[in-house]
């Protein structure tokens, strides 16, 4: 039988530290790209266990990689120490960057996303170096203050710096909050390619009573991107990933009058998408579109970051019969959600899962984790590094089937 949760939370001392910790963490307003002290208070620790230490600044943004071990297989687990703004602090029940319990919970910006998730993997790291101090290859953590912005200084530079030098990451668990209702219940596999694009529609402007001296970009640029959010992008599914989708964030044109047909008009759109799909092959069937519709004007890119997606192996299969050891539950493994750095390790060939809290409450007021979910964390996270790290048979005597996964 799968173990209880109270059975498999964490013992009395490591989850008043990972509460302690993730309370630190919490009470350092460390705003993109301010990392506000949290990774010195983390390089700290690590060293005190043994870990070697390297900054890597780029620019105002502050990244950390801790290492222990020598050789392969390299485990990177990875986080991020930058919180979004909390808005009004007003909209709060308690200051944002002062962590408060209340019944049963741990409040606070970044509680969820993801400083649990960063304390958790500290403490998880801590006690594998001190259980197995001669381990094989390598645990390392790499954290920076740049996800939840423009992600340019951020892994994003990191992750070819120490490819450059001779670093292989194998595999690499990522702390987002992926869970949707419950503790582990979903599992990232994967993510969709993100491309956003800006269309600067020319025209020349005039009196809405004399059309036929002006050119309105509006009526231009309509019949082209309603034909773009209405196309299936994808011709068959694309296993674990949901459709490519097209979708208009932003359409502004006018001068505020109402008898003035505009000069120009600017569309900001995003594409996500699976991997049937490259951002090379996306921008040029948007620019056909356009172009056959007889939209003229300008066309800026950019895109973060292509699809990947994670096979089955050992990653996944540590991650899955850790739930079911430790939980007594089997994952949604998909590719849904948003974007993560995780984007930037998979191109170098490495294992990418993420698995991390609820994130119901992330970038929201009164962003929060259950105490019993912080507890477990650092277990679940163990468990996952011996099973990867010491060739653990990843799979109990006990564990749930997959295949029966009613999800």
């Amino acid at each position: 039988m799968a173990e209880s949760r109270s059975e498999t939370s964490a013992d009395a001392e490591v989850a008043t530290d990972v509460r302690t910790l993730t309370g630190q963490l919490i009470g350092r307003d460390s705003i993109t790209p301010n990392d506000a002290g949290c990774q010195q208070l983390i390089a700290e620790r690590l060293a005190n266990a043994g870990f070697a230490i390297a900054r890597m600044p780029f620019g105002a943004v502050e990244n950390l990689w801790a290492r222990h071990g020598q050789g392969g297989p390299v485990l990177c687990l990875l986080g991020h120490t930058d919180v979004v703004p909390p808005g009004p602090r007003g909209h709060w029940s308690s200051d944002p960057f002062v962590p408060e319990v209340r019944s049963g919970w741990l409040y606070g910006r970044g509680a969820a996303d993801m400083k649990a998730s960063v304390a958790a993997f500290v403490i998880a790291l801590e006690r594998f170096v001190a259980m197995y101090p001669g381990h094989p290859g390598t645990v390392a953590l790499l954290l920076t203050s740049d996800e939840e912005g423009d992600a340019i200084d951020g892994v994003r530079r990191v992750a070819p710096a120490l490819h450059s030098a001779g670093i292989g990451i194998d595999f690499c668990l990522v702390g987002e909050p992926s869970s949707d209702r419950t503790l582990g219940d979903v599992v990232r596999i994967g993510r969709r390619g993100s491309l956003t694009g800006e269309a600067i529609v020319a025209g020349a402007q005039g009196h809405v009573a004399y059309p036929d001296r002006a050119d309105n970009p509006i009526h231009r640029a309509l019949p082209a991107f309603a034909e773009l959010s209405a196309r299936t992008w994808d011709d068959s599914p694309y296993p674990d990933f949901p459709p490519t989708s097209f979708q208009i964030a932003n359409f502004t044109a006018g001068t505020g009058a109402s008898n003035v047909i505009p000069g120009e008009a600017r569309i900001q759109f995003n594409l996500r998408y699976s991997p049937h799909w490259t951002a090379a092959a996306l921008r040029a069937e948007v620019e056909a579109t356009l172009d056959r519709h007889g939209v003229r004007g300008e066309l800026r890119w950019h895109e973060s970051g292509a699809p990947f997606h994670t096979v089955e192996g050992r990653l996944r299969q540590a991650v899955r019969a850790t739930l079911a050891e430790r939980l007594g539950i089997v994952p949604d493994e998909n590719t849904g959600g948003g974007t993560s750095d995780g984007r930037f390790i998979a191109p170098f060939g490495a294992e990418v899962v993420e698995l991390g809290p609820v994130n119901a409450s992330i970038h929201r007021v009164d962003e929060r984790i259950a105490l019993a979910d912080l507890d477990a964390l650092p277990g679940l996270y163990l468990g996952i590094i011996e099973r990867v790290m010491l060739g653990i048979d990843p799979t109990p005597s006990d564990a749930i089937d997959p295949r029966s996964n009613p999800n």
